[in-house]
């Protein structure tokens, strides 16, 4: 079955995205510090079959064929990041090779008219600032400006769309809570004034940003799970009122109300003690005004009270198994719709919205130089289908970054699961298009045709 392509409004934004760590490889290249996914991935038992981001997709050697191929395919917009440990390898080194490869990339963006948007900070802190507590460490807020406003400085005339943070979630629950992603702790106290400290970074960033007189736009990427209650039974709807508070709104209401969820301060006081770490001040830099909010959106959790999840007292409910990626994640695209109006209704209102990243991890396989991967054209398909309904309806969404553009290092699963639009095999590093790449292309191509005419 070949799916249709489906119209969109003339100023609306196709794009795919990657983050550095995840495909750059040349982990020690032109003078390239530690970072924390260096440290964890190297650190036996944490990433499936002791995989590290060392060699990954080659792309630090590789990005003018990349750029090359995404220009092939008409893909009009990429979102990358930049690696931290590149720019600033030690406490207040500035390394210019960095600097000079991310403008090699820029360069070439711009060279085959593929608009760049680039994510500060995707999760590769400096090694060196984990020493001394990372996002715990209230330092690191101003260690993150420093590091931006270079940034700024040196690559600002090539970066329309500016991103501060990919999913401080991860950055902070995942990380220093649950302990799943670098560095690796359970400590919820850690977690939440890490996700305080990368909030603030942010809004101090902005501050920085404006008061540079750049002439992009400036935001922030947040993921989002809808959740939905498993039963009507009052203790299920409070325990996906409180998932949804650890995943939602402990995020989006301090960016947009200038408070944490009241509901979330007193059950959180009530497990790590007093939010001490939040001064005076810190909530209005948090809300520094941005031009769009970015969506990171996969899928949703069906929640019952339980003991799945300790510290909130929640259990997610298995989705049926035919409804899955290869990640176990249900596939409901009717959940982004619903978020996005949720977004527009309590907290966004008319501020743009941009889609950066949204895809699935399948089984692909490499058969006779192609790879029909069927599922993942209907998972794209069905969730443009999803935000293309919310547009009509009048809500201000303006743009779509596929995730990913190719296979990549996924993080503490390594190489096991593959989200790309193009297959990477990783012996070789030959790069395959599949089924998917070729079906967006066509997708992207519609969409200019259409609005030509």
């Amino acid at each position: 079955m070949t799916r249709s392509f489906i119209e969109f409004p003339s100023d609306f934004v196709f794009g795919t995205a990657t983050a550095a760590y995840q495909i750059e490889g040349a982990a020690k290249a032109d003078g390239r510090g530690e970072s924390i996914w260096d440290r964890f991935s190297h650190t036996p038992g944490k990433v499936f079959e002791g995989h590290t981001g060392d060699v990954a997709c080659d792309h630090y050697h590789r990005y003018e064929e990349d750029i090359k191929l995404m220009h092939e395919l008409g893909i009009p917009a990429y979102r990358l990041s930049i690696s931290w440990p590149r720019i600033f390898p030690e406490r207040g080194k500035f390394n210019q090779a960095g600097i000079d490869f991310y403008r090699r990339v820029l360069e070439t963006l711009h060279k085959y008219e593929i608009e760049p948007a680039v994510t500060l900070y995707h999760w590769d802190l400096p090694q060196y600032l984990q020493d001394e507590g990372g996002w715990a460490n209230r330092a690191t807020v101003d260690y993150f400006v420093e590091y931006a406003t270079k940034v700024f400085r040196e690559l600002g005339d090539l970066v329309p769309k500016f991103i501060t943070h990919n999913e401080p979630w991860c950055a902070s629950f995942l990380s220093y809570g649950l302990g799943h992603h670098a560095p690796g702790h359970h400590d919820w106290r850690e977690a939440y004034a890490a996700a305080h400290h990368i909030l603030l970074s942010h809004g101090k960033a902005v501050e920085a940003y404006r008061a540079g007189g750049y002439q992009g736009e400036i935001g922030i990427t947040l993921n989002f799970t809808w959740v939905d209650s498993a039963s009507n039974r009052p203790e299920d709807v409070a325990a996906a009122r409180r998932e949804d508070g650890f995943a939602n709104r402990w995020f989006i209401e301090p960016l947009m109300k200038r408070q944490y969820p009241s509901d979330m301060v007193e059950w959180v006081e009530g497990r790590i003690g007093a939010l001490d770490f939040i001064e005076p001040g810190d909530l209005e830099s948090i809300a520094s005004t941005i031009d769009f909010l970015g969506i990171n959106f996969y899928s949703r959790n069906v929640v019952q009270a339980g003991a799945g999840n300790a510290h909130l007292e929640s259990q997610v409910v298995q989705p049926s198994a035919d409804r899955v990626t290869d990640m176990g994640w249900e596939i409901h695209p009717e959940s982004l719709y619903r978020l996005l109006t949720w977004l527009k209704s309590e907290y966004t209102a008319d501020l743009p919205l941009v889609i950066t990243e949204n895809g699935a991890a399948f089984r692909d396989e490499l058969v006779d130089g192609e790879v029909q991967d069927v599922d993942r054209v209907n998972y794209v398909a069905d969730h443009l289908e999803a935000a293309k309904r919310f547009i009509d309806e009048g809500g201000p969404l303006k743009g779509y970054y596929l995730w990913s553009f190719m296979d990549n290092f996924e993080w503490a699963f390594g190489y096991s699961k593959r989200f790309g639009m193009v297959y990477v095999d990783y012996a070789t590093q030959v790069r395959t298009v599949k089924a998917s790449g070729k079906w967006y292309s066509g997708q992207i191509a519609h969409h200019r045709a259409a609005n030509v005419r």
